[in-house]
């Protein structure tokens, strides 16, 4: 295994990172800009929240995702 991210994994936070202006268009920019469907793109997201090199990559994105993955589960 690298120490470094794929380009699509850093590309992946970096849409996640980013704050987006209406319904749609987050859906519109994973389908445009990565080529995959949203359902791939948050399979993708939720194994890079549980892999080292995506929180030493953008530790703010990541801590901020597992906090909210978090509160997810125990709501369940």
């Amino acid at each position: 295994m690298t120490d470094e991210l794929s380009e699509r994994d850093r590309a992946v936070l970096a849409v996640e990172r980013a704050s987006w202006p209406g319904p749609g268009a987050k859906e519109r920019a994973i389908r445009e800009d990565l080529g995959i469907s949203p359902t791939r793109y948050y399979q993708l997201l939720n194994a890079l929240l549980d892999d080292p090199r995506a929180l030493a990559h953008d530790p703010v994105t990541v801590n901020r995702l597992r906090r909210v993955r978090e509160a997810q589960r125990e709501r369940r």
